[in-house]
């Protein structure tokens, strides 16, 4: 059985004490890229490229210039405790200083590693895609609390790891309290349950993850990748760098 397939099969017994830690202790490529500064490439009149989201074939989410000369991609789990705080801490700078010139843009991708987590990345992909980025940054910030409700709930989430798949993520939701917390920040309740009964758009995300993991050999988050090229940073203070040696500025 897959790895994709046993996520959704799986009771809820996913190793929730270690899910704060750091979760990338693999090695990355020093290949990185190096060029000269590129300019800055105006967003179209009226518009600003840090509105501008599109979701790519590859099932990303991806915020900027489309046409953007430098592509940084993140695989990201949302209850690993290094992507909370790679939102917290670069997320911002990242699109104030680069991906509003037009010369990076940013690319959020899932790396699923438990119930928990595939929950919240159907929840932040149940609305518009402009909420996406946003609604997942917010839960990241939330992550203390919203193990702690698993942790505090745990006889709810282990009953919900045996409902059919229809019921189980909702099930899951509700002991973690996310269902309040995405409808606090715009996303109703009805269709926050309506979206986590839908196995089909469960079963994609994470195939989608357990596929692109297989491909890239990505098994730890975050990973980032600059235009195909692994780069090793888990922080902003080391990606930082790597963008501006291929050229961002």
């Amino acid at each position: 059985m897959t790895f994709s397939r046993r996520i959704l099969a799986l009771g809820c017994a996913a190793p929730l004490a270690l899910a704060l830690g750091a979760c990338n202790d693999t090695e990355a490529s020093d290949d990185v890229l190096s060029g000269e500064p590129i300019a800055a490439i105006p967003a179209p009149e009226g518009t600003s490229w840090t509105d501008t989201v599109v979701v790519t074939e590859e099932g990303g989410y991806q915020v900027g210039n489309p046409d953007a000369p430098l592509k940084l991609i993140e695989f990201a789990s949302h209850t690993c405790g290094a992507c909370a705080s790679f939102a917290a801490t670069g997320v911002a700078p990242l699109k104030e200083k680069y991906v509003t010139s037009g010369v990076v843009s940013f690319e959020l991708r899932n790396l699923v590693r438990d119930p928990v987590d595939l929950t919240i990345a159907t929840l932040v992909r149940c609305g518009q895609k402009e909420n996406m980025m946003p609604l997942a940054d917010q839960a990241w910030a939330s992550l203390s609390a919203i193990m702690g409700n698993v942790q505090g709930n745990n006889a709810a989430y282990q009953a919900a790891g045996q409902m059919p798949v229809d019921q189980r993520f909702i099930g899951i939701a509700e002991a973690a309290g996310l269902i309040d917390f995405f409808s606090a920040r715009g996303l109703s309740a009805d269709q926050a349950r309506t979206c986590l009964a839908d196995g089909a758009r469960i079963q994609a995300i994470a195939d989608t993850s357990a596929a692109q993991s297989e491909e890239l050999n990505v098994n730890a988050t975050p990973t980032f990748f600059l235009n195909g090229a692994r780069v090793e940073a888990l922080s902003w203070d080391q990606l930082e760098p790597a963008l501006q040696r291929a050229g961002a500025r």
